[in-house]
């Protein structure tokens, strides 16, 4: 029988297999996709010539128009493949403005099969020989026959260059055999380093995920909105597939690393994740492109890579087969062959583009978590709604953005929770399944309503849809701190951060749940940490300044609150720590100023509540209230545990408004 010529090449502790298209480092397999390795094989094929950037475009994508950016792109992940730098590049090169060239040197190797397996076998016994004796511990498995170093050639064409030839030899059966065995042997190693060496550790038998923020290609920063949004939806997508076994960071946490140039193994430790998912987005006219890859973090080994030209009106449904391809992949890299549920095709409602590219568009404003931000959200999510009256992600969108306008604009509940109710209410009659409806129906129960039984139930119900979506958790955490369950709180906001380990406002309420159960010590530490990292942090300064007070400690409050920019926020704490510090003249100066924004434009009845207790008015304090009953003051939702309110607690008319909140039986 005769036996073909086996092709390699090999650099370093590299080797390139040209008939079965594989990479191998000091004999293990890499996983590279196709068209990465096609790329290796050009430039390892015209080693030491410089390859045009056009011409190797043409040689990898010869049927179809490609732009530079996916060339740039395969040899990004052929350099972290190979472990190179192009600042101090090993094996490529970049030649400004023409294209690259490969410079380490390299052997090209031609065996015949037998000779091969022959040589292996003699390999393994010389191996077996050297364990034996002390201080050898390193040899090459694979032998060649023949081999000689390629030379430059001088031919602009990429023609393979072609090695002097062996004549095929015959094999008797004996040497079929071993042959045969050794491909077992190869095959059945390759399988358990794949399943075993390979394999990662999970953390308490759960996988985490971070899906980098998707590069924006267009050139255009005006299309942030929808690569952030589409990093946002593969978050959501993901999270949805299979909670049981991995979990996937929020966006607050994942978005401190746009456009940065942190490594990766950095980012594993700091969000604790086992994977990361990078991509990047291309959008022109009607057509997106969209790059994705897996990434294991602990030895940044590419498991999977996709490369997907699509148009627009098909995104929602690409987005489904990224989450998919991507979830069955760590599956697999688990060792368990079970197929993931197909992904929740929550927005398949979506009648056009327009509604769901406006979608992204309010989810980006959202986020930023301004009163400014959060109108413009609402404009958005409310032209989404009017381009697909079905649309109920948008629906959701509209109801959380209501919820949150009266806490970061200081006005009054009263004029915002009756729209974000109707939206709510709409999202959920078009789609139940949807967690983000279900939490902001939640909120709007317990902020508005004071119902936290049903409340509960709800915030319940959507981490029992998604239990990786981490607003639920977190505003969950809350509500069971204004009810005093600190333990659970505590807990559920332990579950939040985990999900979401870089975001402020996480970390901030937990600070709030800390100064609530009386714990003020650990709620300023948890403040100082949060400020550490964003010293401008609204909600860090808030707490820290109440712990501060209800530990006397009146001089370093008042210090913290004149870092502030000025607004009712400022003088309502400036009035507030006056007050209780003794200082009664200069509180009573901030609280005629309060009085007189509150002519001017209605503000929350809560905010004059904090006045009128900083100088120990009680009457006010207690009218306050309960004008801020009548507005249904978000204040109200910490009657049960916020120490300001301990000078009232032995007074009826507050035990009967805690009754009426709720918060007592």
């Amino acid at each position: 029988m005769s036996l073909a010529i086996e092709h390699f090449y090999r650099f370093g502790d590299f080797t390139v297999d040209t008939d079965q298209k594989i990479l191998l480092r000091n004999g293990a397999p890499l996983p590279v996709t196709p068209k990465v390795f096609d790329t290796l094989l050009i430039l390892i094929e015209n080693s030491g010539r410089i390859v045009e950037k056009q011409k190797l475009m043409d040689q990898l994508w010869p049927d179809s128009f490609v732009e530079e950016s996916n060339l740039t792109f395969n040899i990004q992940q052929l350099r972290k493949s190979l472990g190179d730098d192009a600042r101090h590049p090993r094996y490529i090169e970049t030649v400004a403005r023409r294209g690259y060239r490969f410079i380490a040197p390299v052997e090209e190797v031609l065996s015949d099969s037998g000779a091969a397996a022959r040589k292996v076998t003699h390999r393994f016994e010389t191996l077996d020989a050297l364990s034996k004796t002390p201080g050898n511990s390193n040899a090459s498995v694979i032998g060649p026959a023949t081999s000689h170093t390629v030379e430059s050639a001088t031919s602009s064409d990429f023609a393979r260059p072609r090695a002097g030839t062996t004549h095929a030899r015959r094999l008797d059966r004996k040497s079929v055999a071993v042959l045969a065995t050794m491909v077992v042997m190869l095959l059945a190693g390759w399988l358990l380093w794949r399943r075993w060496v390979a394999r990662p550790q999970a953390s308490a038998g759960r996988m985490m995920l971070a899906v980098l923020p998707f590069k924006n290609l267009t050139g255009d920063e005006a299309q942030d909105y929808f690569s952030d949004g589409l990093t946002e939806e593969m978050i959501a997508r993901l999270g949805n597939l299979d909670p049981a076994h991995f979990g996937v960071i929020a966006r607050t946490s994942v978005m401190h690393y746009k456009n940065s140039q942190e490594p990766l193994d950095k980012i594993g430790r700091e969000l604790g994740v086992q994977y990361v998912l990078e991509g990047s987005v291309r959008r022109e006219l009607d057509k997106v492109r969209i790059t994705a890859q897996l990434i294991r973090v602990e030895d940044q080994t590419h498991f999977w890579a996709r490369e997907y030209d699509r148009e627009l009106s098909h995104l929602l449904s690409l987005q489904g087969e990224i989450a998919q391809e991507v979830a069955d992949e760590i599956r697999l890299t688990l060792g368990d062959h079970r197929q993931t549920n197909p992904a929740s095709q929550a927005s398949s409602s979506v009648i056009n583009y327009e509604a769901y590219d406006l979608y992204l568009k309010g989810q980006y404003f959202w986020n930023k978590r301004t009163a400014q931000s959060l109108q413009e959200a609402i404009n958005y999510f409310q032209q989404a709604t009017a381009k697909d009256p079905k649309y109920a992600r948008a629906y959701a969108g509209l109801a959380n953005s209501y919820a949150l306008m009266s806490g970061y604009s200081s006005r009054p509940e009263a004029e915002f929770m009756p729209k974000a109710r109707t939206a709510a209410v709409r999202a959920l009659e078009l789609d139940d399944s949807l967690p983000e409806a279900h939490t902001a129906l939640a909120l709007i129960i317990q902020s508005y309503d004071w119902d936290w039984q049903t409340a509960e139930k709800e915030f319940r119900r959507a981490i029992e849809l998604n239990p990786n979506y981490v607003t639920a958790h977190h505003w969950y955490a809350e509500q069971l701190g204004t009810q005093g369950r600190f333990d659970e709180a505590l807990r559920e906001s332990e579950r939040a951060r985990e999900l979401d380990p870089l975001s402020l406002i996480i970390a901030a309420d937990r600070a709030a749940i800390l100064y609530q159960s009386r714990q003020y010590d650990r709620a300023i530490e948890q403040c100082r940490a949060v400020l550490e990292l964003e010293p401008a942090f609204p909600r860090a300064h808030h707490m820290l300044v109440f712990a501060y007070v209800q530990e006397g400690r009146f001089a370093e409050a008042l210090a913290d609150i004149e870092t502030w920019h000025d607004d009712p926020t400022k003088t309502m704490m400036l009035a507030y720590v006056y007050g209780c510090s003794g200082q009664r003249a200069a509180a009573e100066q901030q609280l005629a100023r309060l009085q007189e924004l509150n002519r001017r434009k209605q503000i929350d009845s809560g905010v004059m509540f904090f006045a009128f207790i900083g100088i120990g008015d009680k009457e006010q304090a207690l009218a306050t209230l309960e004008r801020g009953y009548s507005q249904h003051s978000n204040v109200l939702r910490s009657l049960k545990v916020d120490p300001i309110f301990d000078p009232l607690r032995n007074d009826p008319r507050f035990q009967d408004l805690l009754k009426r909140v709720g918060l007592v039986q």
